[in-house]
């Protein structure tokens, strides 16, 4: 099935999903994740390869670090070719004082947000796909 490109059914129909727990970014060396450890995301780059992973996970391999996310998956399946959702999305967030790292995967936009301010991002997205366009 494609994905949706039409701006006004991605927002009306985003369903943002909040997943459980914690979730932290990290880097380790080029190669793989170290064992006991299953990223929900990763991200090559040319100084080691960035894991998104549940926290429990980084504090058992002894991972490092700084910032701590809550998980949430605009369940509506977006075309990657669509025009608009990310900055739709970051501006409410924004406007709502809340930082946000997005990946987007081939069915998904998946966005990272202050763990601490989940409830507060899932209300300000919940309030965005209400909004009439």
């Amino acid at each position: 099935m494609p994905g949706e490109n039409d701006l006004r059914r991605l927002l009306a129909e985003m369903s943002p999903e909040l997943h459980p727990g914690a979730y932290v970014f990290t880097t380790v060396e080029a190669g793989a994740a170290p064992p006991g450890v299953t990223p929900v995301v990763t991200v090559a780059e040319k100084e080691g390869l960035t894991l998104v992973l549940p926290q429990r996970e980084a504090d058992g391999a002894g991972l490092a670090y700084d910032y701590v996310a809550g998980w949430i998956t605009l369940r509506v399946h977006s075309a990657l070719e669509a025009v608009g959702l990310t900055a739709a999305v970051a501006r409410k967030l924004a406007d709502s004082g809340l930082s946000c790292n997005v990946v987007a995967g081939f069915h998904h936009d998946h966005l990272f947000v202050p763990h601490e301010r989940s409830a507060h991002a899932m209300a300000a997205l919940e309030n965005l796909a209400r909004q009439p366009f």
